[in-house]
């Protein structure tokens, strides 16, 4: 293969495995080239990745060394989409009865959820986490991608225990929006004891939901190293978890003129 050839290939390996270090001798061998070649092929996708902004290519040093691609958006591009983001949740198209607003068109928009989960890859990247936990149902496709950015494996916290989830460990919690009390569950197979759990989620409210999360994990000593949402509601103001990090905050909703007040989180960065 050409070396222009061998640096096309390589990106493309590298970049649909994010985080996951491939080793040098691993592209020696499908090459069938020297490690020298190697390294002056790395060395040419890093410099593509860091003009074109597509991400970063990371050489790691020492025996289980080797190459990686991290997903990585600039500021001034998370900016952007922060305000993409407002603009269509400020249509007034969204707003449905009792003032809450219809989020599932973005929710499960594949390139809206890409780039809200290249937002929290850059900001948790360094958390420590050993996997993600979202709730079901409208965070599961954010949550995800964001664990396939990380290279992080991610659990689902049912509403209702399943009976192919196996044996469960479930919890009574108080929603932060209504103060109802609501039940959650997750499978004692997928809750790795002893572990630190990155929590992502759509949209909070009152955190109750992110607090029954961060409670039924405590009960397998993991412990919570980050909170990333979506949409945070900006009432109440006071929420039955702290340290989250929302990409964009809910202001007033205005059932009657069909208005929504969003706006970015400029601390994200």
């Amino acid at each position: 293969m050409k070396r222009s050839q061998r640096v096309g290939a390589l990106m493309e390996i590298i970049s649909n495995s994010p985080n996951k270090i491939f080793s040098l001798n691993e592209f020696c061998d499908l090459f069938s080239a020297a490690k020298s070649s190697i390294s002056e092929d790395i060395a040419a996708a890093r410099e593509i990745a860091e003009f074109t902004g597509l991400g970063l290519v990371e050489t790691i040093s020492g025996a289980a060394g080797g190459v990686r691609y991290v997903p990585f958006i600039s500021k001034e591009k998370g900016l952007q989409f922060q305000e993409k983001l407002c603009r269509k949740l400020g249509e007034e198209n969204r707003v449905l009865g009792g003032g809450f607003l219809y989020t599932s068109d973005i929710m499960f928009d594949p390139v809206m959820v890409k780039e809200m989960a290249q937002i929290f890859a850059r900001k948790f990247r360094n958390c420590g986490a050993d996997y993600i936990v979202t709730i079901e149902t409208k965070g599961i496709p954010l949550a995800l991608k964001t664990a396939e950015f990380l290279n992080l494996p991610s659990v689902v916290v049912r509403r209702e225990a399943k009976i192919s989830e196996g044996a469960t460990m479930s919890i009574n919690y108080l929603s932060g929006s209504s103060e109802r009390m609501q039940k959650m569950s997750i499978s004692k197979r997928a809750a790795l004891s002893g572990c630190r759990a990155l929590i992502i989620d759509d949209f909070m409210r009152g955190g109750g939901s992110v607090k029954g999360i961060s409670d039924i994990l405590s009960e397998f000593e993991t412990q919570v190293v980050g909170i990333g949402v979506a949409i945070a509601n900006i009432a109440p103001e006071k929420k039955k978890i702290a340290d989250y990090i929302p990409l964009v905050y809910l202001g007033h909703v205005d059932e009657e003129h069909k208005t929504v007040e969003v706006f970015p989180n400029s601390q994200i960065f």
